[in-house]
């Protein structure tokens, strides 16, 4: 997971720097006009093997920014990367006590007018006396007032070598930039603190030991992104004669944090003024308390979800492995009640296996760091590429390629064990895996509750969803009446079976259109290669049934040979990206912009225009019938221009650590989101499922 969280760290900054880039074409600044970068050194000469301090000073134009290690709500942490000589190492950064920066209705962290950045450099102990050690390094910065600039500053400094008899220089009475800068670092706390999770709260407490002072409030700037609520008020109470602040919980925690790091700044009440101090903290769990879960919203969610699962069915994911499950009854027409009945709870379980498995995943990345939502798997390439090969396979079976367990099964043979059960578990696997790309009502809200909530609590809601998904065949199987309704088995089926062919064709062919958004040439070749791999180990897999003994032997063992041969493929596949970055607009058409959250918030604090928000997936398969039914209508592109709508998409195809917060902000789970901002910067959450009347009148209103 160390690689996975470096990789969404990587694209989340990329992402924003495109659109800061788009922000400083639109509003030229040259950024060394912003932010002036110096290199500044503490000692006037160095030793052989002793560590000195070194600093980054920044000085960022009136009302400019740059940002603290935890940006908060939007924007970038400076970095710095050295160009050092050999022998020499650097350590970590050293924060000042960043400022509560608020933008519109999100809340950064970050400096403005002048910040220095400490480092300790450590020269090795073999140093050439008398010689001169040239220090260098790269500022890199994201700087912010309505719009953001990224910015890059080159930094030097050359300090001779002091030679062995020489003696260190002693220590400035008067004060220097570095010590200036040392006394805006956090101190170590000189007690414990404690904190406590609960539903929507995280309370910190100092514990015995701690300051016994007048304290009149607190502030806690944590080092996580993902802890508290940035924006929220922050509490500050004495109870029991301890003083206690209050934080709003973050949508993103999951569970209890091992400790809770950050900065606690403490105001304290001196000679009737009031003296602020910054203590660095680790906060450990006070006594385990598990969250209230509040029944009514998890009675509603487990309702919303049910019908969010029955709508599922109607949506054109499912559609073509349904198909197969109605066909698979049809051929059961005239078993047993028993019979149906095992099969209609065999395809229950393959789909409630699988909600949950995909739950259970989503769980352990989101409590290892992963930044995931609903549809997480098919942002893996091999995943999708898999699901193609599967498809494939499937669909040329019934097209009478091969018949591996697709062909009808006997009915009223009398069995203890009906024939064909595993055929329906995989059917309801199958129709989980294609349900992901699709959102349907109520999805959304259920879905974003049960992300918000403890695993055992969100698994229910997740289950129920799956409930309704397998509700209808459900209903099928255990109403007699209904199965002796369905037509009667015969020759009509063949062709039926042939026919239903060829929409899992068609979704092949879509997800490998997915797949050419996610990979490059190397992949989508690779891909290729595994759909004709596939196609000859099902052909020779039908081939064997009507070889001899030997022939037989050959044709499955060529076959296997064929399906190994997609292990390379899927390497290909793997390690062949896409050359454009997640969350990257693929049609710039009509003045749309990639979206960032640094773009959103610059183009609020401007409040010249109103702002639409679409963000979506190339897998997702409700959005793209959005995008062609509604926000592709002529008058709702005459509208856009007319009102002067700023126009943000934002591509969750791949995974993107900064459009799943935003997803999380707004209670949901995976695309699409759609949201409306006015001038003022009021939000309007829209529909997962878009009309173009219901889009004219919402940008009408404007």
């Amino acid at each position: 997971m160390i690689h996975l969280r470096a990789f969404m760290k990587t694209a989340a900054a990329a992402a924003m720097v495109v659109c800061a880039a788009q922000g400083a074409m639109a509003q030229p600044h040259d950024p060394a006009t912003l932010v002036k970068a110096e290199l500044i050194a503490e000692p006037p000469a160095i030793r052989q093997g002793e560590p000195f301090t070194v600093g980054v000073r920044l000085t960022m134009k009136e009302h400019w920014h740059t940002y603290w290690s935890n940006p908060g709500d939007s924007g970038m942490a400076t970095e710095i990367r050295w160009q050092l000589p050999p022998g020499f190492s650097a350590g970590a950064i050293a924060w000042p006590v960043p400022q509560a920066i608020p933008v519109g209705p999100l809340m950064n962290y970050g400096y403005e007018g002048t910040a220095t950045l400490l480092v300790t450099i450590t020269p090795p102990a073999d140093l050439a006396p008398s010689s001169r050690a040239p220090l260098r390094a790269t500022v890199a910065y994201l700087v912010c007032q309505r719009e953001c600039i990224p910015g890059e500053a080159a930094v030097s400094l050359t300090l001779p070598v002091a030679g062995p008899t020489s003696r260190a220089p002693n220590a400035p009475l008067v004060e220097t930039p570095i010590s200036v800068a040392r006394a805006a670092l956090p101190l170590a706390a000189p007690f414990a603190a404690r904190f406590s999770v609960g539903a929507n709260a995280v309370t910190i407490t100092p514990a015995a030991g701690g300051p016994a002072t007048a304290l009149r409030g607190m502030r806690f700037f944590p080092a996580s992104g993902e802890v508290i609520d940035h924006a929220a008020p922050q509490t500050f109470t004495v109870t029991d004669g301890r003083p206690v602040l209050t934080l709003k919980r973050s949508t993103l925690m999951q569970g209890t944090p091992a400790t809770l790091d950050g900065v606690l700044v403490m105001d304290e009440q001196v000679d009737g003024g009031t003296v602020s101090h910054a203590f660095a903290v680790s906060a450990t769990p006070a006594v385990a308390v598990t969250p209230p879960v509040d029944l009514t919203a998890l009675l509603q969610a487990i309702a919303l979800a049910v019908l969010g699962g029955l709508i599922l069915n109607l949506m054109p994911c499912v559609f073509p492995v349904l198909s197969l499950k109605v066909l698979q009854l049809t051929g059961h027409g005239e078993a047993p009640a028993s019979q149906a009945r095992g099969h209609g709870l065999a395809y229950a379980a393959g789909v409630l296996v699988t909600f949950a498995g995909l739950a259970a995943l989503l769980y352990a990345l989101r409590a290892a760091g992963g930044e995931v939502g609903w549809g997480f798997q098919l942002q893996s390439p091999v995943v999708v590429a898999a699901l193609a090969f599967l498809l494939f396979a499937m669909g040329l079976s019934l097209s009478g390629v091969a018949q591996f367990g697709m062909a009808m099964t006997r009915v009223g043979t009398g069995a203890a064990a009906p024939p064909g059960l595993p055929r329906s578990f995989l059917t309801g696997f199958l129709a989980t895996v294609v349900a992901t790309p699709c959102t349907a009502p109520f999805m959304g809200t259920a879905l974003g509750f049960a992300l918000t909530q403890p695993p055992a609590v969100g698994m229910a809601v997740f289950l129920a969803l799956g409930f309704g998904l397998a509700l209808p065949v459900l209903v099928l199987t255990f109403v007699p009446a209904l199965v002796r309704r369905l037509p009667r088995p015969g020759a009509w089926m063949e062709t039926m079976k042939q026919v239903l062919a060829f929409p899992l064709y068609a979704t092949v062919a879509w997800l490998v259109w997915v797949l050419s958004q996610q990979v490059g040439p190397t992949g989508m070749a690779a891909a290729l290669a595994g759909l004709v791999l596939v196609g000859l180990a099902v052909f020779l897999a039908g081939k064997a049934h009507h070889a001899g003994r030997r022939g037989a032997w050959v044709a499955r063992g060529v076959a296997l040979a064929a399906l190994l041969a997609l292990l390379p493929a899927g390497r290909a596949i793997a390690t062949d990206p896409g050359a454009m970055a997640a969350g990257s607009v693929r049609d710039s058409r009509d003045g749309t912009e990639p979206f960032t959250q640094a773009r959103l918030d610059g183009l609020i604090a401007e409040g010249r225009r109103p702002v639409f928000v679409n963000l979506t997936a190339a897998w997702c398969i409700t959005c793209l019938v959005n995008e062609r039914t509604a926000l592709a209508s002529d008058e709702v592109r005459a509208l856009f221009r007319a009102r002067n709508v700023a126009y943000l998409k934002g591509d969750w195809t791949n995974r993107n650590p900064e459009i799943t917060r935003v997803l999380e902000r707004h209670g949901r789970s995976g695309v699409p989101l759609y949201l409306l901002f006015s001038r003022n910067g009021d939000a309007q959450l829209l529909p997962q499922i878009l009309t173009e009347r219901m889009l004219v009148d919402h940008l009408s209103s404007l």
